[in-house]
């Protein structure tokens, strides 16, 4: 059996911050920012929260799939932005959908992090486990980024999409690949608290999201072209059988190289960075309910999600629609 993706569903924040907006608090201009990035704007939470954000998105998942919150036996949220260090968001998404019956944790993997969700549904429906499972990438990094630092918090912006799948025989998520090199974490990272118990008071500040965005770049334009071939060798695919390259939205530049990198046109690498900015976990659940929302996705479709982020992690995955 395989994991096939039956509904999507998309939230963004009601506030719309654009380029020129943050030229007013910082030294920057639209054309700094777009120029470099492909960012246009990004949406920040104001009243909203990774829980909000990825309950309305998961509402709308399950209504396009036609399926009933106690349907759902599995669901996970990826993301790195969760409202509470304990119960985790998917706790709190479980008890506001009424989903009761559905055993509920998430990952953090960063960008990549619905990627490693979705692998990790496909094994339990594979195994037989779970049939139906709801997945969620959820982000409110606007918490996260220093404000003062515009070399990191134009990048990044705030949202939800969700992904609702069922265990088929045919189509679905046809092979998959994730990876991981833990020796270079220190190159997109997050301090989180300090240690503070009766003997070990250690002096803290906020721990800010902090990237050196050089080796980033050099990091996806290597590995996401390579994560992609080995994907495609898996399923017996060429790349000129693919309709669409769902890549994570990070940087146009980036998913304009790895294009050229895979000599495909870039038509085939849709991208909604200048309107979302990246998301993190959010990034692709996000464009994939976008564009199935659009009418963009037909059935038989052959489509490659891939992603990449902290830890440092990446993978990709073929989806037959």
């Amino acid at each position: 059996m395989n994991a096939k993706i039956i509904g999507t569903g998309w939230q963004l924040p009601a506030y719309a911050a654009d380029n020129d907006y943050l030229s007013t608090i910082m030294d920057t201009s639209d054309e700094w920012i777009a120029e470099r990035t492909g960012i246009r704007k990004r949406y920040l939470a104001k009243k909203e929260t990774t829980t909000s954000l990825a309950t309305g998105a998961a509402q709308k998942a399950l209504e396009a799939s036609g399926l009933q919150p106690e349907q759902i036996d599995l669901l996970i949220v990826a993301t790195i932005t969760s409202d509470t260090e304990t119960p985790s968001t998917a706790c709190r998404v479980q008890a506001e959908l009424g989903a009761v019956n559905a055993v509920a944790f998430d990952i953090n993997a960063a960008c990549s992090g619905f990627l490693y969700a979705l692998h990790t549904a496909d094994a339990f429906i594979k195994s037989g486990i779970y049939k139906n499972v709801l997945l969620i990438g959820a982000e409110t990094l606007s918490k996260l980024v220093d404000w003062t630092d515009r070399s990191t918090c134009v990048l990044f912006g705030d949202g939800a999409g969700a992904a609702v799948l069922t265990a088929t025989e045919k189509g679905g998520v046809t092979a998959q690949v994730t990876g991981c090199d833990g020796s270079r974490w220190e190159v997109l990272s997050c301090r989180g608290r300090s240690n503070h118990n009766p003997v070990c008071r250690e002096e803290s500040e906020l721990g800010y999201l902090q990237m050196n965005g050089q080796e980033v770049f050099k990091f996806a334009v290597k590995t996401v072209p390579l994560c992609i071939e080995d994907v495609l060798k898996k399923a017996d695919l060429s790349a000129e059988e693919v309709t669409w390259f769902l890549l994570h939205q990070a940087n146009k530049r980036i998913i304009q190289s790895v294009a050229k990198r895979l000599r495909q046109p870039e038509e085939k690498f849709p991208m909604n960075i200048d309107q979302c900015a990246n998301t993190s976990a959010a990034s692709l659940p996000i464009l994939l309910a976008q564009m199935n929302e659009q009418g963009k996705l037909h059935s038989g479709d052959r489509l490659i999600l891939s992603g990449f982020g902290a830890g440092l992690t990446w993978g990709a995955c073929v989806v037959e629609w």
